[in-house]
């Protein structure tokens, strides 16, 4: 298995930093390939902008336009290619990060703006009376498994259904059905550690061998089922879901998961 990570934590000493490495190792242990984006380290601008774009910027400037038109004439930056390449390389996709305001931190955001250009990530395929592009489901990333894990600094009562943080299956879904399921990608359950502000150094062993475990199925791990976009379930083109297929009981997020 070829697995990239992708790491978003400024402090090398961290827990998240910790859990990149015993990833790394653990891996590669078991005879896999690992690559590792640790955007700090890396000093990852974060911020889309013209110079992106070369000579494909256009004024005023258009984001998702002059991103698929570098992408097209291979002008885009060389640290966005390299990012490109790396997920296509890629089966399966480790996001390392902490919950920061209810979602990833601003430099993994940013890598997301930079690399999921369009005609790379979205913007593809066919658009008709039956289809509405290569997208939740299918796409150039298609064929290809991400796990979000992520620590947080609340207690798991917090985020659960009546908790005040609200499901942390809600908090995610942006990431999980939005990012990674839009251009094709299989999201698998994610791996949360909860209290990790609370935590002492004596609790990290057996946090550690969860992990462990955890990453030696990623193979066997049934990803979520969200439901596919040219499959029947939605109308086209108004892509809401058809009368009959809400699941009892269920709404909101909940609705876009098969039963």
């Amino acid at each position: 298995m070829k697995t990239l990570i992708v790491h978003a934590h400024p402090e090398p000493q961290s827990l998240n930093s910790a859990l990149k490495d015993l990833a790394v190792t653990t891996l590669e242990k078991a005879g896999h390939e690992v690559r590792v984006s640790d955007l700090y380290a890396m000093k990852w601008k974060a911020v889309v902008d013209a110079a992106d774009y070369g000579s494909a910027a256009s004024k005023p400037l258009k984001v998702a336009r002059d991103s698929g038109v570098a992408f097209d004439a291979g002008t885009l930056t060389p640290d966005v290619r390299a990012e490109q390449e790396k997920l296509l390389w890629a089966e399966t996709i480790i996001f390392q990060f902490p919950m920061w305001w209810y979602t990833m931190p601003a430099i993994l955001k940013g890598w997301v703006d930079r690399v999921f250009t369009y005609h790379f990530a979205y913007g593809v395929g066919e658009h008709s009376d039956i289809k509405y592009g290569e997208r939740f489901g299918e796409g150039t990333l298609a064929g290809r498994r991400a796990l979000l894990s992520v620590t947080v600094g609340g207690p798991e009562s917090h985020y659960s259904a009546r908790g005040i943080n609200g499901p942390i299956d809600d908090l995610l879904f942006p990431i999980h059905h939005g990012i990674l399921y839009f251009p094709g990608i299989e999201v698998l359950p994610p791996f949360v550690l909860y209290g990790v502000d609370r935590m002492i150094r004596a609790d990290y062993p057996d946090l550690a061998k969860a992990w462990e475990r955890r990453l030696l199925t990623l193979e066997s791990t049934e990803p979520i089922p969200f439901r596919r976009q040219n499959f029947g379930d939605y109308a086209i083109p108004s892509l809401q879901l058809k009368e009959g297929l809400e699941p009892t009981g269920r709404t909101g997020f909940g609705l876009h998961v098969r039963s």
